[in-house]
């Protein structure tokens, strides 16, 4: 797929405001089974610096920093994309397939961050190891079956909805409140992969999918690493396995640091702030 992609967010403020240090995760990846053919972003009020870096997820972000005061902040990241297929699970893994639970120490050291329990001390949720044993049990222990298996499963125990505001929530809650949105059950499906010793991590991008909606908004889903075939995309909140219908902006072990924007503001008085954005995808071929 050939798409350009607008996506416009603007902030605006009761009264002016001193805007701190800002991290910008709008531009595409550029490797792998898609390419960035073009990304161009605008910042009003423009920065005193800005500066790209590459985050430890290999995702290329923008740092600002500001001077003086505003009352408004807008952002428009323009971007053309081209996306591929991936080559078929089963051709990569023939008479390789991982057996689960797979165990840690064949994994490169690298991997080790996207194996983490959500829990303080590094465990896992109780309700997250409940529901791989399920799958598990399900899939005979193969990696190809547990992973549509545990798809299933969540879609079977976890109504979809849309929720703006608030962090990802924990697998726990999400099975106990057996309603979530696209980040929640992207949490859920990656805590339980981490569970079995598959590494995943929180990715946040575009699927533009069909027929168009009224309005287009970011969507989140898991990447899990399957040793022999590297990095694959799933979609708890859609089909399972991603097509090249989806465009990845961001991933991180910890979904706050895949936020399309996230900064700060400070001003001697109370001030409100109110957040619009929009995102208009063009397909190209």
């Amino acid at each position: 797929m050939h798409a350009r992609l607008t996506h416009t967010l603007s902030y605006r403020y009761s009264a002016p405001v001193l805007l701190g240090p800002h991290r910008f995760c709008l531009q595409p990846r550029g490797h792998g089974f898609q390419r960035l053919l073009s990304f161009n972003c605008n910042i009003s009020p423009e920065p005193a610096q800005i500066y790209a870096l590459v985050a430890a997820s290999g995702d290329e972000i923008l740092r600002a920093r500001f001077e003086g005061s505003c009352a408004a902040l807008d952002v428009q990241a323009i971007s053309e994309v081209q996306t591929g297929l991936a080559p078929p699970l089963d051709a990569c893994l023939a008479n390789q397939e991982p057996q689960l639970p797979y165990p840690a120490g064949q994994l490169n050291i690298d991997l080790m961050g996207a194996l983490e329990g959500w829990l303080p001390n590094g465990q896992h949720d109780p309700a997250a190891v409940d529901l791989a044993q399920e799958a598990l049990m399900g899939s005979n222990q193969r990696a190809l079956l547990f992973l549509p298996q545990l798809v299933e499963i969540i879609q079977d125990r976890v109504k979809y909805t849309q929720r703006h505001v608030g962090p990802a929530w924990p697998a726990g809650r999400t099975l106990k409140e057996r309603v979530g949105s696209c980040r929640d059950l992207a949490m859920l499906m990656i805590e339980t992969c981490r569970c079995v010793g598959l590494p995943a991590r929180f990715v946040s991008g575009y699927h533009l999918v069909e027929p168009r909606p009224k309005v287009y908004d970011l969507h989140a889903w898991a990447e899990v690493y399957l040793p022999g075939a590297g990095w694959r995309g799933f979609d708890p909140s859609g089909k399972g396995a991603i097509d090249d219908r989806y465009i990845v902006l961001a991933t991180s072990s910890k979904p706050s640091l895949t936020a399309a924007i996230n900064g700060s503001f400070s001003s001697p008085d109370p001030v409100e702030s109110v957040m619009n954005w929009s995102i208009e995808p063009d397909i190209l071929g």
